[in-house]
């Protein structure tokens, strides 16, 4: 399974890296909206879950997340975004463009792993605790 973090946070960016990993996940990263897109392009779509922040220099994530969503070859690609916008109406936007999911930062890699297994339909994260706890 391919995951592909968005953000450019590089310290946000090693986090999601570090839980993608713990999940059996090959992670892939892009710094800003632009970069993202190229990288779901040349993947021809085969990415099993993005998450991206809202914020970033170039195409922000809310603009990625509604191009993607516009695009026939990406739409079914499950988005999270990871961002600090607490704004309601932020909020109530990303998940009417589209977003599975919606994580504000700070956050724990528990919560993050739960809220990626759930954008796979997959809500058990048993064996991910296993993992986390034996390293």
């Amino acid at each position: 399974m391919i995951l592909l973090t968005v953000e450019d946070s590089a310290i946000v960016r090693k986090i999601i890296r570090r839980t993608g990993e713990a999940l059996d996940m090959e992670v892939l990263e892009a710094e800003n909206g632009l970069q993202g897109y190229d990288m779901i392009s040349a993947c021809e779509g085969n990415i099993d879950v993005v998450l991206m922040d809202w914020n970033m220099p170039g195409m922000n994530g809310i603009e990625l997340l509604k191009k993607l969503k516009a695009d026939a070859r990406y739409r079914h690609i499950p988005v999270m975004m990871v961002t600090t916008e607490r704004h309601p109406a932020q909020i109530i936007e990303a998940v009417q463009a589209g977003a599975a999911h919606y994580m504000m930062k700070p956050f724990t890699i528990d919560e993050l792993s739960k809220k990626i297994l759930e954008c796979l339909g997959r809500g058990d994260q048993n064996e991910f605790r296993q993992k986390l706890h034996h390293e």
